[in-house]
This record gives structure tokens, C-alpha cells and sequence, in this order.
């Protein structure tokens, strides 16, 4: 991984570091040495832009399991000072239905280990379970933000076919929440985040005030430039002026052959200047901000633009185009009738 970054540079040049995400898989696992190897190699590759307290935002994800907080002191110490936890329900019957390898018990203590060491936290919960209804979703996620969070990413449970929920869906032995309900469900999601200070800036993230967004995710949505590093990685680089997407190989004996030979990426794609707009798009039409209304401009989309504005899903602001509250439990249909 130091080496992959090492190779990047060499193609970025001198870029300012804004943030680090140790993400995908369980990051938590690794060796605090080389985590912190891994943030200090990218500290001295790309120089930090600093911040509030001179401090770049370094989020490493982990699952709320008792062998993984048993890191998260030295996670801190290694440069860590943001986490995101996986803790995607609060009862034991969900966990385990979603096969997570934690108890609502181990959860519980985690996150009071977390406090101790992080003063930023993020959960993950899931919901839409089979059975969920909105007094009972209500209820879990009060409890989750009496642990203390200031950012909450709650992801509706979405059951893709060739997987075993998908498999278990088509024998009818996983039900999940209608069309109907689900809606009812993310309404609620809506209702008892806001009563309780969160904001909504994007589809499925909420944070506690401005201050508590991640400034990760911000950067990609708005279509920054990112460096992806690690088996699988995808990564956006303003390359000779061209948006690039780059892709890493995703096994492991090929990443790090492919690194060996100066060439971790599988792929490495130069994007139209098209490809690259509607890319900003689909991105920024899931948070506040939305677009600027130029890339749509460019996109040629002004038309079918104004028709989604007529219609309530879509909204001028100051040179900018979002999504109303009315858009956003449908942004998927919303983004296929502007971009299709």
C-alpha cells in the first residue's frame, strides 16, 4: 500500500491532503503500526491542508466487536480521529439475521470504548429489516443516539438477486417491508433525526450541525479528486487535465504484482468531459448542495430540467439545482428521468 501511494504521487504531483478513509473490509484489523504507517506515508506524500486544530479528517470503520475495541486506543494514537461503526441494529434476532458477527451487548460496550477514544463517532444502522415496524425502527434509533453519535448513516435494507438474502427473498423465506411500508419507515427515519438536531445533507447521511459531516464523503460527492489504495480500490484523478477513474486489481496476489510492476491499477479510465458531468450529477443531486446548474447546462438538460422543477422534485437555488425533500425518497427515478 505505501508503495501503490508512492506511484501515485508520482502521477498526481504535488496535491493538497484533505482526508483520509480507511474503509471497505474491516480496517480495524489491521496493525495500529501500520495504520499509522499508512497516514503518515500519505501526510508526507501529499502535504495536509490543515483545518480546524491543524488537523486533517482520518475515519477508519470498524465493527463494534469486543477484539476490535480493544484497538481503538492505539487507533487513536496511530492517527485515527474519526470512527465509523458498523453497528447496523440493536437487537440480537437482526444482527443476526444480517450475519453480523456482534451482539447488541458487544455493541453497547464498543461504543463506550469509542467514546473514550474518539471525539467523533459515525454509526451505521440498517433498516427495513423483516418485521420492523416504524414504533419499533422509532425506538431503536433513539437509543442508538442516546450512545452519543454525531453522524448517523441509516441505510434501508436493499436485497440484491445471486446473493443469499436475495436467494432467501425468492424462496419467500425472507420478507421484507412492502413498497408502502418501507416508505413509512424512511419518513420516520426523517422525523426522529431532524426532533433530534441531525441534518440531513445527503440521501442517507446525517450529521449533528456542519461541523460533524464528513468531510470525506463531502469531498467525493462533490467530485474531488481521491486516490483509492488497497485491493479494489477505485480512485478519481485529474490527470493531464482529463477526470480519470483508476481501479485496482482485486486480488490480492495480483494488487500487490501489479504494484511490484509499477501498475496497481486494472483499469484506468479517461472519462468524457460527459461522462465526468454526469458522474457530478448523480453525486451531488444526493446532497443540499445538489449541482451547479453550468454542468447541467453543459449536459444540455435544461428542458427535462425545468419539467422535473414543475413537477416538485427539483429546485433552483443560487446558480444551483437539488432535490426537494419530495425527490429524495425516489432519487433513483428522479436522476433516470433527467440523465436517461
Amino acid at each position: 500500500m505505501l508503495a501503490d501511494m508512492a506511484a501515485q504521487r508520482a502521477l498526481t504531483g504535488p496535491r493538497r491532503l484533505a482526508s483520509v478513509f480507511l474503509g471497505g473490509g474491516t480496517p480495524s484489523l489491521m496493525d495500529p503500526a501500520a495504520v499509522a504507517a499508512v497516514i503518515d506515508r500519505a501526510k508526507t506524500l501529499w502535504a495536509p491542508t490543515g483545518g480546524l486544530g491543524g488537523e486533517i479528517e482520518v475515519t477508519l470503520e470498524a465493527n463494534p466487536t469486543d477484539a476490535e475495541a480493544g484497538r481503538f486506543a492505539a487507533l487513536a494514537d496511530a492517527g485515527v480521529n474519526r470512527l465509523s461503526m458498523g453497528v447496523q441494529a440493536l437487537d440480537d434476532a437482526s444482527l443476526r439475521m444480517l450475519g453480523r458477527n456482534h451482539t447488541a451487548a458487544e455493541a453497547m460496550r464498543a461504543v463506550g470504548v469509542a467514546r473514550a477514544a474518539f471525539a467523533r463517532l459515525s454509526v451505521d444502522l440498517i433498516y427495513a429489516r423483516p418485521g420492523q415496524t416504524e414504533m419499533d425502527w422509532a425506538d431503536e434509533l433513539n437509543r442508538a443516539l442516546d450512545l452519543g453519535f454525531e453522524h448517523v448513516s441509516p441505510y434501508q435494507l436493499t436485497i440484491e438477486g445471486g446473493t443469499a438474502f436475495g436467494r432467501a427473498a425468492a424462496r419467500g423465506t425472507l420478507v421484507t417491508p412492502g413498497e408502502e411500508a418501507s416508505a413509512g419507515l424512511y419518513e420516520t427515519t426523517q422525523a426522529v433525526l431532524e426532533t433530534a438536531g441531525f441534518d440531513a445533507y445527503e440521501v442517507s447521511n446525517h450529521a449533528r450541525g456542519a461541523a460533524a459531516r464528513s468531510a470525506h464523503n463531502l469531498h467525493v460527492w462533490r467530485g474531488g479528486d481521491y486516490v483509492g489504495v488497497g485491493p479494489g480500490a477505485h480512485g478519481r484523478l485529474t490527470l493531464d487535465g482529463a477526470r480519470t477513474a483508476t481501479a485496482a486489481h482485486r486480488g490480492i496476489a495480483d494488487y500487490v504484482a501489479g504494484v511490484d510492476d509499477g501498475t496497481p491499477w486494472a483499469e484506468r479510465t479517461t472519462l468524457s468531459p460527459a461522462e465526468a458531468d454526469e458522474e457530478r450529477v448523480l453525486l451531488g443531486l444526493r446532497t443540499v448542495e445538489g449541482v451547479s446548474g453550468q454542468v447541467l447546462e453543459r449536459l444540455g438538460l435544461d428542458d427535462r430540467v425545468e419539467g422535473l422543477v414543475q413537477d416538485g422534485f427539483l429546485a433552483r437555488r443560487g446558480g444551483r439545482v437539488v432535490a426537494t425533500a419530495r425527490a429524495r425518497p425516489v432519487l433513483d427515478g428522479v436522476t433516470r428521468a433527467l440523465l436517461a
